[in-house]
């Protein structure tokens, strides 16, 4: 009887030592309806995907970074000019189609603004929009979108690791 109970001890024990994998759930509505809950230490996936660009023109050069979370982008955007203001500030909006619409709020000259600015997707490059804009107060927007012409800068793809350091105000 002794070794008896030691034994379903031991096996007991060992039973309840193994890894689970996942647990599962049953409702009451239906026997198949199982929902079964991994038991995982690893992170989720983000859905986010971060891109950079940049340009050069002499001096001056032209910083972007992208993320894309399921439609809405954001991100930042530095213009480092050489002889003039220089700007640094948030970029958010949606993308249609191959077109990034944007809205770029920035600090130059002591005052925050916003602009409007778009990006068009080609080649893996982005190319800024150019066209009419008009001010109201601290809010610039194009005039006509439609009549953009993408012949802006041209940026490229650059990798993003340490691209933080583009950002940064000296």
């Amino acid at each position: 009887m002794k070794n008896l109970f030691l034994s379903a001890l031991m096996m007991f024990t060992m039973l309840s030592c193994e890894k689970k994998t996942a647990d599962v759930v049953t409702t009451n509505e239906t026997q198949d309806s199982l929902t079964v809950i991994p038991e995982t230490n690893e992170p989720i996936e983000s859905s986010t995907l971060q891109t950079c660009y940049m340009t050069a023109t002499g001096k001056d050069s032209l910083f972007v970074s992208l993320e894309d979370n399921l439609g809405t982008i954001t991100g930042k955007m530095h213009y480092k000019n050489f002889e003039k203001d220089s700007s640094i500030g948030d970029i958010v909006g949606n993308q249609n189609g191959d077109t990034l619409k944007l809205v770029y709020t920035f600090e130059a000259e002591g005052k925050t603004s916003d602009r409007e600015i778009y990006f068009l997707k080609k080649e893996g490059n982005i190319i800024e929009g150019i066209g009419e804009q008009k001010t109201d107060g601290n809010k610039s927007n194009y005039v006509n979108p439609a009549k953009l012409r993408y012949e802006g800068s041209i940026l490229k793809p650059v990798d993003c690791t340490g691209f933080d350091k583009k950002f940064k105000t000296k």
